[in-house]
């Protein structure tokens, strides 16, 4: 046996050696990037999902690890509510979000006007259709938060969302059992009626292009960023051929105000899209009544004719209007609206 002491350098050496990376696993790097745009983007989805329910909900810091798809299926306590999310634009790979189902029905129950409580219900096509909605609002705040993050288009199919009864019966082609996916696990409560782990899984193509993207040299930084040095050409057309003198321009010296930084923070995200909908009227009927409606059903809503219209913006009151005819299409003419700074407050 050899009593060789290795140097502190030798041993320097052996602690910083980069890890290798296969075809089935990633980097640390890559596993702290995903980890942190999971972060964001399923905190983006709670603040969405407590929108809907009108209550707290909370995430903690994300765990990530790498495993084959079999294992996080073997693991899994079944029955599952999972939705899968296929990138259209922007990314490549999948996404699945996966919720015990007890939560599912809570939460099917909240957005039903109930009180939360699970005990004696099943969960039906009903529930199913609820936690799907809630679902797809959920993915498509996150997708708008990776979409800004990675400052590109980010476009998803609709989400398909259905339930694993039974570890044993999952039939999943878009994923195959031994490949290794990624999984972010996070601790999710709502307020005192759910506390349970939700996790993203990610292919690891989806991680690689994600970090890619984060770690590309070609990637604008905006606190980097120097104006022209030379102004750049006047366009001119044949009604105007004529030479357009340039001068530089003299501005006043700006004093430093607390807006400025507010201004321009607002430009990094004037490209982000946000749900306009306009609201004729609501009401509020029991599941009896809903499934008893059929054609040539009538409901009477809340508003009188005379009323204004409610306009919102991602479920935000910023306006009021009324139905105007545009061509062959509706259209609404906005008759009273809150100010810029009432409107950016109630974007928050």
């Amino acid at each position: 046996m050899s009593n060789e002491m290795l140097s502190q350098e030798e041993i320097d050496a052996m602690l910083n050696a980069p890890t290798e990376t296969t075809a089935d696993t990633i980097d640390k790097d890559q596993q702290d990037i995903i980890g942190e745009v999971g972060n964001i983007t399923m905190s983006q989805a709670a603040t969405t999902l407590s929108s809907i329910l009108n209550h707290r909900v909370t995430i903690t810091t994300p765990r990530v690890t790498c495993l084959k798809f079999q294992e996080i299926i073997d693991e899994s306590k079944a029955p599952k509510v999972v939705t899968t999310i296929e990138f259209k634009q922007g990314l490549v790979g999948s996404n699945l979000l996966m919720m015990d189902i007890n939560d599912a029905i809570i939460i099917a129950d909240l957005m039903m006007d109930g009180d939360g409580d699970a005990t004696g219900k099943e969960f039906t096509e009903l529930e199913l259709s609820a936690v799907g909605e809630a679902m797809n609002q959920m993915i498509g705040s996150s997708s708008t938060a990776m979409a800004t993050m990675l400052e590109r288009t980010v476009d998803i199919l609709p989400p398909d969302v259905e339930v694993w009864k039974d570890n044993e019966t999952v039939q999943y082609d878009k994923i195959k059992g031994d490949t290794v996916v990624c999984k972010i696990a996070f601790k999710m409560t709502v307020d005192d009626l759910i506390e349970s782990e939700i996790m993203q899984i990610f292919t690891l193509d989806t991680v690689r292009d994600i970090a890619a993207i984060m770690m590309s040299s070609d990637a604008e930084v905006l606190e980097e960023r120097q104006l022209p040095a030379e102004p750049a050409p006047v366009p001119t057309t044949p009604e105007t051929s004529e030479k357009v003198g340039i001068q530089t321009p003299e501005f006043q010296e700006l004093t430093s105000t607390g807006t400025l930084t507010n201004a321009r923070n607002l430009d990094l995200i004037m490209d982000v899209p946000l749900h306009f909908s306009v609201v004729l009227g609501e009401n509020q009927k029991t599941i009896k009544d809903i499934l008893a409606l059929g054609a040539g059903s009538v409901v009477e809503l809340d508003k009188m004719t005379d009323e204004p219209l409610q306009i919102f913006v991602n479920n935000k009151l910023i306006a009021e209007g009324e139905v105007v005819v545009i061509n062959e299409s509706f259209g609404v003419r906005i008759t009273n609206i809150l100010s810029q700074e009432q409107r950016i407050k109630k974007l928050k």
